[in-house]
């Protein structure tokens, strides 16, 4: 899935791959896939696209935005955005492609269930793509410990787990599953374990370890069990994994166990993140 520091990549990627292009087609769901959802009337992305000019790209928590002149392209969830050099190599499976002017595309796969919204700048009204906006990310200077505090302190009143704490509730967009893994494992702390019962050390580590982990997935490229705009994987190496589970853990040798919990997979080491 989509992360943030996948997110922040592949927008790196089309800023620097995509400028300046021309859309020259559009084909939506060359092969349908039920868990695609679209934002915007998706029979309106053609004309939407058509003629316009590549202009940059951002990242919004896990969401990626392409921008086409006044329009605007996003990404989210499983919705894998994949650059094409080569007619030849276009896929002939797609949810979303556009093709440029110089024989190059974008075309979009989705990994179990994602998101693809096309509409003019400013139009879009949905909820999970303004909150994304709106939160302060973790990679800008304003991701302080007191903002961290704060946004705990807003969670105070009813019993919160450390996954639910930064993985829920759009409280910092771009954590999913997959980056609180190493978060949490650097930490200490189990996903399970109740945030009320945090010493202020405790927390202050968690906020370290959040600001730090997710910067060095952003700097090595996004994490290694995804893929970059290029097909790449990611080259930040994930401490905890489906790549690492049942190995030794590399801080005390034991085995690193993995479990479900609030609707996903989660991996830890029992005996170095406490319950």
């Amino acid at each position: 899935m989509l992360e943030l520091s996948e997110s922040y990549n592949i927008a790196k990627q089309m800023r620097d791959t995509l400028k300046d292009k021309i859309v020259s087609e559009v084909v939506v769901l060359q092969t349908p896939h039920k868990f695609t959802w679209f934002w915007g009337d998706k029979n309106s992305y053609e004309e939407l696209l058509e003629g316009k000019q590549v202009t940059g790209a951002n990242s919004y928590g896990g969401i990626i935005e392409l921008e086409l002149e006044d329009v605007r392209v996003i990404f989210a969830d499983g919705a894998y955005p994949r650059y094409y050099d080569n007619p030849k190599k276009f896929p002939k499976k797609s949810q979303l492609l556009i093709l440029f002017d110089d024989d190059t595309s974008v075309g979009v796969s989705v990994q179990m269930y994602g998101f693809v919204g096309i509409f003019k700048e400013g139009t879009c009204e949905e909820g999970y793509y303004l909150g994304s906006k709106a939160k302060i990310s973790p990679l800008s200077d304003a991701f302080t410990y007191e903002y961290f505090k704060q946004v705990y302190e807003q969670s105070k009143g009813k019993k919160v787990s450390a996954k639910a704490f930064l993985g829920t509730e759009q409280r910092f967009p771009g954590i999913g599953n997959g980056t609180l893994q190493d978060i949490l494992y650097q930490a200490g702390l189990h996903p399970r374990c109740d945030m009320g019962s945090l010493s202020e050390e405790e927390f202050h580590r968690l906020y370290t370890c959040t600001y730090d982990t997710v910067r060095q997935m952003c700097e090595e490229g996004g994490r290694d069990i995804e893929k970059d705009l290029l097909g790449n994987q990611g080259g930040y190496q994930t401490w905890l994994s489906k790549k690492t589970v049942w190995t030794p853990c590399t801080k005390c040798g034991y085995e690193l166990r993995k479990g479900s919990y609030l609707g996903g997979t989660i991996y830890y080491c029992e005996h170095c993140q406490r319950e």
